[in-house]
């Protein structure tokens, strides 16, 4: 036991004596230690919720259609159009009515804007083989620790509606917030979005022997600008254009559908009424109890 402790203070002693002697060279390797220390504490990863969750990606469709016909013409096809992706660790679809989400897992380590970009790129060769109108989206390169915070809209006043508090998050405040460094996405829940709803007689269609896709067609014809050309006129162009966006409902109600067998122009309000109504809600928010709110 003596032996290994002179044995221990001869080689502090050593190393006290090189350090003396090496003044210099203890110094700067001090200070570069110090160094490397500063630079490792700054480049660390710091997080209130660690994420330790794989790379995933998101693929969200939407279809109004059934669960079962969703599952076999968009999930499916999406999910076997991914088994072949390059590090995908496995893949998990889920269909309901009018939507779909199809979850990629990807081997830990994979940089999730490859990961982006590979989905994109297996996703772009299956969207134009799945069915007309379904609208496909890859979701925001955020995971589900990524919910930093939340807030409520409420008017105090009363003068404002759930609709008025919905359309001012979804068109003003949630681009704003948006544009702030870091935010991947901004998710509006509760309240009513607008809609310019049209509700069609059918016993008029039937008078008039239009179909409703006619209806349908000629609405969205009726609500889309057109452009022209140049006109040269005394030295001064002229630009044509053709405003046609409806903003009112008196704009929906006066767009032409057809014509009866007079040649008398048949409007929207001639074969049914316009009004504005809230989507259809599947979900809400509520604040302590006070009631619908907007957040």
């Amino acid at each position: 036991m003596n032996n290994i402790n002179q044995h221990h203070e001869g080689l502090i002693e050593r190393i006290i004596d090189f350090s003396a002697r090496n003044r210099f060279l203890i110094i700067l390797l001090t200070a570069v230690a110090v160094f490397l220390a500063i630079w490792s504490v700054r480049q660390i990863p710091l997080d209130a919720i660690p994420d330790l969750s794989d790379t995933q990606v998101i693929i969200y469709s939407r279809w109004d259609r059934s669960p079962d016909i969703i599952e076999d013409q968009v999930t499916y096809p999406v999910i076997s159009a991914l088994l072949g992706a390059p590090k995908v660790k496995a893949i998990r679809g889920f269909s309901d009515f009018g939507f779909s989400y199809v979850y990629i897992i990807f081997e830990e380590g994979t940089d999730i804007y490859w990961a982006r970009s590979r989905v994109n790129e297996y996703l772009s060769k299956i969207i134009p083989s799945l069915p007309q109108g379904v609208k496909t989206e890859i979701g925001p390169d955020a995971s589900g620790v990524g919910w930093v915070y939340q807030y409520a809209l409420i008017d105090e006043t009363g003068r404002h509606s759930l609709q008025e508090l919905r359309t001012f998050q979804d068109w003003y405040l949630r681009y704003h917030l948006q544009a702030v460094p870091g935010v991947a996405e901004v998710a509006s829940l509760g309240g009513f979005v607008k809609q310019y709803q049209i509700t069609i007689d059918p016993n008029q269609l039937l008078a008039y022997k239009m179909p409703l896709d006619m209806v349908v067609e000629a609405v969205r014809d009726g609500n889309q600008e057109s452009g022209g050309r140049l006109v040269e006129f005394s030295g001064a162009e002229y630009m044509i254009r053709g405003h046609g966006y409806a903003k009112s409902i008196e704009d929906f109600e006066n767009i032409v559908v057809g014509a009866d067998e007079k040649g008398t122009p048949v409007l929207i309000k001639t074969i049914g009424r316009v009004a504005i109504g809230p989507e259809i809600r599947r979900g809400l928010a509520d604040f302590n109890g006070r009631g619908d709110v907007v957040t």
